[in-house]
């Protein structure tokens, strides 16, 4: 592209380099490299002349080559679910603020929950020499991995582990928030409890599915499977799985949402009918507490996640060698009103 607006000529894409500096300044191209890496033996005429021609050809240093040579990019990888969750917001802050920490920049992605798109984006973030990764996972099959980890990128699986490898995963304690949510429930005399949760496939669904049933079992409650819905949560299946369980012929009292999404869906649906119904989401998000009734929550702490995977990540990168860790970061249920509401 060429812009000839101002009767000047400008390639986008091409920058300019220290041989163009040398020619602008009349040095050589060894004196130039002195004077940008702040080497001596340049006299202060020349390095005026040096620097006033960076300044006008808006030249910077390509560290890349200097940087492989140390054998690091000084880059690191993170694959997110999708970019425009809340959740990951403040996890991705968190690995930004330890890369930074460690000299390290960071460039991320999102796999959209599909697990083609997350295997195409990771080796694409290995190829261009990322020294390690951090990885919520689309898929369950990371064997594609093995080369990349074998060739010394360090990586960490955040939120769920990896599938068929061993690597290190730091994991909210997603069995024992959602037992918590249910028993909270029951507590308040709920014996119809409905759950709408994701996935099926996904780890973090099935975990709370296992919490679900745990806490109903251990009260000594029958789960209608009318009751249990995993799968999409776009706004349409949301809606359709809670209006079933309303309106079928052992209607729930109360619901217990498996994600931020599912819980702003039943909040919406809840706010319709006639009579309120008890509500516990596992996920915070905003404005949770000013709807009313406040919305119950089962919290994870995402920049704890972020920070201790990248902590994780980085300890690797400085030479710790030891087996895989799995790290399991204890979530907090939040009482604010929908939770406590009595059938």
């Amino acid at each position: 592209m060429t812009d000839t607006a101002q009767g000047t000529s400008r390639r986008y894409g091409t920058r300019p380099t220290m041989k163009d500096v040398a020619a602008r300044a009349g040095v050589g191209l060894k004196t130039v490299s002195r004077v940008v890496n702040g080497e001596p033996g340049v006299t202060p005429d020349t390095e005026r002349r040096v620097q006033e021609a960076i300044t006008a050809l808006g030249f910077r240093r390509n560290d890349s080559a200097r940087i492989l040579r140390k054998g690091r990019t000084a880059s690191i990888g993170l694959v997110l679910e999708d970019l425009a969750d809340p959740f990951y917001g403040p996890l991705s802050r968190a690995v930004e603020e330890v890369a930074r920490d460690h000299g390290a920049l960071l460039i991320n992605g999102s796999s959209a929950e599909d697990p083609d798109r997350e295997q195409e984006l990771v080796l694409a973030l290995c190829a261009r020499r990322v020294d390690g990764l951090v990885v919520i996972p689309a898929g369950d099959d990371h064997r594609y991995l093995e080369p990349e980890i074998a060739a010394g990128i360090a990586t960490v699986f955040v939120d769920r582990p990896a599938g068929r490898i061993d690597a290190d995963v730091v994991l909210s304690d997603s069995f024992g928030g959602a037992q918590e949510a249910v028993a909270h429930l029951i507590a308040h005399g709920h014996r119809r409890i409905g759950f709408i949760g994701d996935q099926p496939r996904i780890h973090t669904a099935k975990e709370r599915l296992r919490g679900y049933r745990t806490a109903m079992a251990a009260a000594g409650l029958p789960v209608d499977e009318s009751w249990v819905t995993l799968g999409s949560t776009a706004p349409e299946h949301v809606r359709a799985a809670a209006t079933a369980m309303l309106d079928g012929p052992e209607p729930v009292t109360a619901l217990f949402a498996g994600n931020n999404r599912v819980t702003v869906t039943a909040v919406r649906v809840l706010r319709e009918r006639p009579r309120p119904v008890a509500l516990v989401g596992f996920d915070d998000f905003e404005l949770a507490d000013l709807v009313r009734p406040a919305i119950t929550v089962v919290a994870q702490d995402a920049a704890r996640l972020g920070r201790t995977a990248a902590g994780l990540l980085f300890r690797r990168l400085d030479g710790i060698d030891e087996p895989p860790r799995r790290v399991e970061i204890p979530t907090r249920l939040i009482a604010r009103g929908s939770g406590e509401i009595r059938p």
